[in-house]
């Protein structure tokens, strides 16, 4: 039995959608277009201004500071969800125990900002003796942040697999923990695979975060550029442009991942 969020809209519903669609495309193509006059105005499209981005050191320290970005993203992707399935299985768990303290940890983890657990890792632990390093002042906070999220996510699919499942499994002479390994967690994997990845995407632009902390990642050098050449109109562009086509691909993926699973149910 399928289950849908809100009904199909109507012809009118239709019809209003397509209108709000086509008057926010004009309204931003109109600021877009407002905002290129304001640059020429001011001389900010002039040539000279762009030729820097058209040589090979100033991409390679941008590259530099995107690998930094990525690196800091997988790590902490990877981190967050080995802790947000442990969390997952606990909230699941019959076992008070397990289950309280994951329950409250995803609970009031879901409601801080990322932001401010950044600022817990840079400036109170160190008061206690733990002054990590760059990387870890980024990469603790967003693991800490995001296994929230992926453990609501991976809980999800594990209750989207039909309870037959389990109980087939614990039929045939399984125990419940290798029919959780074996049978319920594959097919839940399958199943938040495209949600996995579009919150990877919103893990990737939190690590812009790392310019709090001097971390050396995409944002934080683009900073650093301006420092150095003084054209901020036109690095923060360049980067934008970066995270779009990052961020974009990584959306695309999600789609794809998405498409796949819906044609296999």
């Amino acid at each position: 039995m399928s289950s849908v969020l809100f009904d199909e809209p109507g012809p009118r519903a239709r019809r209003r959608i397509r209108i709000a669609t086509v008057l926010g495309v004009l309204a931003t193509l109109a600021l877009a277009a407002l905002a290129v006059r304001q640059f020429a105005a001011n001389g900010q499209l002039a040539a000279d201004r762009w030729l820097p981005y058209a040589t090979w050191p100033m991409w390679r320290y941008l590259l530099d500071g995107l690998w930094s970005t990525i690196l800091s993203a997988v790590v902490a992707a990877a981190l967050s969800m080995a802790f947000g399935l442990v969390l997952a299985l606990g909230r699941l768990s019959s076992r008070r125990w397990l289950r309280a303290p994951a329950t409250a940890y995803i609970e009031v983890v879901r409601t801080i900002p990322a932001l401010l657990l950044v600022y817990v890792v840079l400036f109170a632990l160190p008061k206690y003796g733990l002054d990590l390093p760059l990387f870890w002042k980024l990469v603790v906070p967003l693991t800490a942040s995001n296994a929230a999220a992926f453990a609501e996510i991976f809980r999800a699919g594990i209750l989207s697999v039909e309870r037959g499942q389990t109980e087939a499994g614990l039929a045939v002479g399984l125990t419940r923990g290798q029919t959780m390994r074996m049978i319920v967690l594959p097919q839940a994997a399958r199943r938040v695979l495209p949600s996995i990845v579009s919150q990877s995407v919103g893990l990737l632009k939190d690590t812009s975060l790392g310019f709090i902390v001097s971390y050396g990642e995409l944002f934080y050098s683009g900073k650093v550029l301006v420092a150095y050449n003084g054209l901020l109109i036109q690095t923060y562009i360049v980067i934008a442009l970066i995270y779009l086509v990052v961020n974009a691909s990584l959306s695309k993926l999600a789609r794809v991942l998405e498409r796949r699973s819906s044609a296999r149910a």
